[in-house]
Formats: C-alpha cells, structure tokens, sequence
C-alpha cells in the first residue's frame, strides 16, 4: 500500500509549479546524489539536460529552466532567498559556467546544454534526461515529475503505480471508505486518525514544528502577495490585482506583520460580498507570488496552491475568531489525507489529468478540511470532498503562454468559493442520502483523465493558450 505523509503533500517549495519546476529541481537533487553514491560525481566533465513532454512544451513558462538549473546549481527551494534567483540565474547565463552542487565549475551553457524536445517519453508526460561526461563516458539517468513535486523512476518497482513505498502507517488508507473504517472502529475523528499514521513515522513535536512552518509560509504568501504592487513576469502584462482587493478591503486597525494582520482583518467589516472579495484576495495573493517564483505550499500543487490558504484563512478571519494552532493543525491534516486518497486513486498532475487534478484535488481538500473545523461528521467531511470535486470534473489545464497564470490564478479563487460552498452543504446534508460516494467521483476524475485530450492538459496547444494570443496581452 502506497504511504504518503501529510507532508508529502503539503511541500514548501518556490513557484510557479510543483511538477514543471519544484519536481525538475528535486530531479537534479537527486541526480547529484546518484553521481556521488557512484563516485561519479568528482569526475563528471559536462553536463547536459533534456526536457521531454508537458516539461518542455510550457517549459520556459513554468521556469522550467530555471529550475534545473538551480537544482544543478546546489540550491535548496526551502530556504533560498527568492530574491536572488534572477541574480544566479544571470550569472549562469552570462558566464556560461556553473558551480555544480556549489563544488565544482563546470561550463554550462543553458541555451544548448538545456534540450527541449516536444517528444513525450511513455512512462509519464513530465519527464527529464539528465547526462554526464565522466572521464569520457556519458552516463544517463530519467526523471519523472508526476504532479505536486513527486519525482519518480520508470525502473524503480512499482513504478506503474506511481509510487514508492516508504513506510508503513498502523492505519493504511487508499480510499475513503476504508478512512471512514478507521474512524469508526476508533471512534475518532478524520485529523485523529491521521495524526496517528503522523505519529509513526515522527513524533508529535515534529509534527506541530513541521505544520507550523507550513502554516507559516501560507500566510507569509498571503500577506507578500496582497502587500505587493505592479504587474506579474512573463510578458502577458497581468495585473497583480489581490494588491489592489486588499487596499480596498482593509479596515483602519494598523498592523507590522503578518500575525497582526490577521486580528485587523478581524475588525473590518463581514457581509457577504466582502466574504466573496477577501476569500479571493487571499487566493489571488498566494498564486500571484506562486507566479513571480516566490516561495508557497504546494496544496497539493503549486498551481493549486492557493485554495486551502484562503479557506483556512476564512475560518480564522471570519468563522472563528478564537481559532488557533490546533484549528490550523486539523484542517492540515484533514486537507492531506484527502489529497493523498486523490493521488493514489487518480492524479495530482494537470499533465496527467488536466486542472481538475489541480483545483479540483485542492478544492476537495479545503472543503473536507473546513467541515471538520465546522463541526462536521467523517462521513460529511467526505460527502463535501466528493462534491467540490464532482463541480470540477473536465476542467482543462490551457495556460495561456504557457504561464501559471490565466486562468490559473482566478481558479485558485474560485475553488476556494466552491470549497466553502460545499462544505456547508455537506453540513446540511444526511451522509445516508448521498447517490455519489468520494470513491466514485474519485474514480470518475480518473475516467475523465484519460479520456480528456492531451492538449487540454498542460500542454498549451488548446482551449485559452491558442485562443487568446500573446499578442493580445
């Protein structure tokens, strides 16, 4: 049974996405350490990359590039300066030599030493060919980057499934029927049960420590994105518009930080319309800053990352005022089993699936989670999963210019309205009434998946990437 930690789906990481660029730059991580595992690395003389797919057709607009490159290059997505990427990235470009791992030089040219091949290799639509001269032989190695910053190996067992196992949880779980089980049988709530497969692999001091950082930097994205002016990268002109909400929307209660900003958002006014305006200023802000590489969580995506930020973000600035930490802590948990059971029974992938994987997991996500903070059952933290889910089925993925952001950034808003949606109607809803279980539109997603067109799924070859031209912008 496949085992994915909360944590797994829940990854901070630098924009604009979770499979085109935090997966390449893991990629590059891990081709470093197969280098020094096969004492290759001391002797490698060159180096060469190759995009494949998805990777390569919306490559440059997912920064792509630059990712591999800082992978390359030994920085950690975590922890480095997003300020000084243009700078590295320039060096490179210009001097045409970089510090490998930041141990070595090596020439490097990414005009030529970085390939972009419109050719899908089988195993998967994201993939990438890293190669190396070492003393005079090239030695290869492929990638996978399957969607929320997973990368894989064709050759590794299991590889059909997606998948490598790294543990084992006392509560195995791959579908929601059989996470309603547990719950039952425990008499325990879903964040409970979950925290209890947490428990087995870290202790609960990590947990918190690793849930608040995540925390953390979701509201760090959410404050830089509605405190920053101007227009988005990329050349389509977008205006930064969460800027624009929020200095329409904040109240007079002055603020320093992100904490107090929280408590100043408390004091301004709540009718409905403003609801609708905050919950997607938030979103905006955070897939804003997702699109200038700024650093967010993926949720389960990059693309996607701005949904479970925003209904989060909701529950504490509008339906609890008293919420805190621990709030924080079960609507994580909750939103991370849900993703994990949308993983393993279809895709998080827009390249696989379209954004239905994307907005349509984190919306299911957000709307199971904020049920659980509202009082809901198992069973109705599922049925508004299954809901939220079942209103994005068949959403395509057709950046325009190949960028994440039209439409993907107004997406991000619209799933969180829709979580919220249906998660009061989950509340309102007797589970024994309900025709469509989450397993089912889980499968269906899947169904859909494969029968949706390539060119609908993060290619940029349909729908609003040829409809609407750079030109245009």
């Amino acid at each position: 049974m496949e085992c994915i930690s909360v944590f797994d789906m829940l990854k901070i990481g630098v924009g604009p996405s979770s499979s085109h660029t935090l997966g390449p730059w893991r990629a590059a991580e891990r081709w470093i350490k197969e280098l020094k595992t096969a004492n290759n690395f001391d002797s490698v003389e060159k180096i060469t990359v190759d995009l494949y797919g998805s990777l390569s057709l919306t490559g440059k607009g997912h920064a792509t590039d630059y990712a591999v490159i800082l992978g390359l290059y030994g920085a950690n997505p975590e922890t480095i300066p997003t300020e000084k990427i243009s700078e590295i990235i320039s060096d490179i470009k210009n001097t045409n030599i970089i510090l490998f791992n930041n141990e070595k030089d090596l020439v490097f040219n990414p005009k030529t030493d970085i390939i972009f091949n419109k050719k899908f290799l089988p195993f998967h639509a994201n993939a990438l060919k890293f190669s190396a001269i070492c003393n005079g032989n090239k030695i290869t190695s492929t990638f996978y980057s399957i969607g929320g910053g997973f990368v894989v190996k064709e050759e590794r067992k299991n590889s059909k499934r997606n998948f490598e196992i790294k543990c084992t949880f006392p509560y195995p779980i791959d579908k929601g029927t059989e996470l309603l089980q547990f719950c039952k049988n425990l008499n325990q709530s879903i964040s409970q049960v979950v925290l209890e497969n947490e428990k087995s692999i870290r202790s609960e001091t990590e947990i918190d420590s690793e849930l608040k950082r995540i925390w953390e930097t979701m509201l760090e994205s959410m404050y830089l994105g509605c405190h920053t002016e101007g227009n988005l990268p990329g050349g389509l002109n977008v205006r930064r518009r969460a800027y624009d909400m929020h200095l329409n929307l904040k109240g007079k209660t002055p603020y320093n930080n992100p904490v107090e900003w929280i408590y100043s958002i408390r004091d301004t006014e709540v009718k409905f319309r403003q609801i609708l305006k905050w919950v997607s200023c938030f979103a905006l802000a955070v897939n804003e800053v997702n699109a200038s590489l700024g650093r967010v969580v993926t949720a389960p995506t990059n693309g996607s990352a701005g949904v479970i930020p925003a209904v989060l973000m909701y529950y504490l600035v509008i339906e609890n005022h008293d919420g805190n930490f621990e709030d924080i802590k079960k609507f994580l948990l909750v939103a991370g089993e849900i993703g994990s059971i949308f993983k393993k029974g279809a895709t998080i992938s827009a390249a696989m699936g379209g954004c239905q994987a994307e907005i349509g997991v984190s919306s299911a996500m957000a709307a199971g989670a904020l049920t659980e903070l509202l009082g809901g059952t198992p069973e109705q933290v599922l049925v508004a999963a299954e809901i939220a889910m079942e209103h994005h089925l068949g959403l395509t993925c057709d950046p325009i210019g190949g960028l994440v952001q039209i439409p993907c950034i107004e997406r991000n808003a619209m799933g969180a309205i829709k979580a919220i949606n249906a998660a009061e109607l989950a509340l309102d809803t007797n589970p024994e009434n309900v025709k469509v279980p989450l397993d089912k539109v889980v499968n269906t997603m899947w169904e859909t998946a494969k029968d949706m067109h390539s060119k609908y799924k993060e290619t940029s070859e349909g729908g609003l990437a040829v409809g609407v031209y750079l030109t245009d912008c």
